[in-house]
């Protein structure tokens, strides 16, 4: 068994506040026996406003959060994922990087992925969002090893494409991760199907921490985000659902069910290639 430790927290546009909330929450997992801690998506800032996002946002080697949470990942010895941080890059058009971290017990950055998806949208009631406008999208698949499982990593809006999890799933991942910053409307809609049907469609264990509640600001207009950090089994089981307030959702998880739900269905090996679609 391994025991995973979900922070469901609510950030803010402050960098320095969020990673001393998520830093007080990684060691709050880790005192209650979380081998396996994970953040949501943009951990270190959740803003609506690009100028704000430009002001506060740094380089991967200047970011605190990234810093801190290395550090709390080495004192207290468990592995660290950090679901995403917002992070300036050396793009001509300026653009930011929204990268997720796998950090080791040694507090060494195992991997690295970029999200591939942006969620450029309009989901109704005059709300748009066009996140390739500030975030350049990246472009490469990650399965990283851990001492417990093989993981996949994704972010957010990736959930919703679910090519990428086979192909994580069919080059080793048991672990999928999918830290998100989802919207109370989609959220409601399509949080709990999607991230099961990624479950089933994979036999993987789903594990996707979220941010929650109305996010303080200090620029620009202020964001909700759905909350419902789940952990979905292999079979499709929500294991765990931190529901709306902010704090942690563990779920101790066995990765026997991995092997024993591919052995019922193993459609990760039942491809076949096709023509078409025929127009007709």
């Amino acid at each position: 068994m391994t025991r995973l430790g979900l922070i469901q927290m609510c950030a803010g546009d402050d960098p320095a506040q969020n990673a001393r909330t998520a830093a007080a929450m990684v060691n709050e997992a880790a005192d209650q026996g979380a081998e396996f801690v994970l953040t949501p998506e943009v951990t270190n800032c959740l803003s609506s406003s690009r100028t704000h996002q430009r002001a506060v946002l740094t380089s991967e080697d200047q970011d605190i959060t990234l810093s801190t949470l290395r550090d709390v990942a080495a004192k207290r010895g468990v592995w660290v994922l950090i679901g995403s941080l917002g992070l300036t890059t050396d793009d001509a058009d300026g653009r930011f990087a929204n990268r997720s971290f796998l950090i080791t017990p040694t507090g060494e950055i195992a991997a690295r992925y970029d999200k591939i998806h942006m969620f450029d949208v309009d989901i109704g009631n005059g709300e748009s969002f066009r996140e390739s406008d500030g975030y350049r999208p990246g472009d490469q698949a990650v399965v990283a090893q851990t001492d417990f499982a093989p993981v996949g990593m994704s972010i957010c809006y990736d959930v919703r494409f679910p090519y990428l999890y086979r192909d994580l799933a069919q080059a080793g991942a048991q672990i999928l991760t999918v830290p998100a910053a989802f919207h109370p409307v989609t959220g409601a809609a399509h949080w709990h199907v999607l991230l099961r049907a990624r479950a089933i469609e994979t036999g993987c264990f789903v594990v996707a921490p979220a941010q929650t509640g109305t996010h303080p600001t200090t620029r620009g207009k202020p964001r909700q985000s759905y909350g419902h950090s789940l952990v979905v089994a292999p079979w499709g089981d929500v294991l765990a659902d931190g529901g709306t307030d902010a704090g942690i959702v563990f779920a101790d998880i066995d990765l026997k069910q991995v092997a024993e739900a591919r052995k019922r269905v193993p459609s990760l090996t039942h491809d076949r290639e096709f023509k078409g679609p025929a127009r007709v």
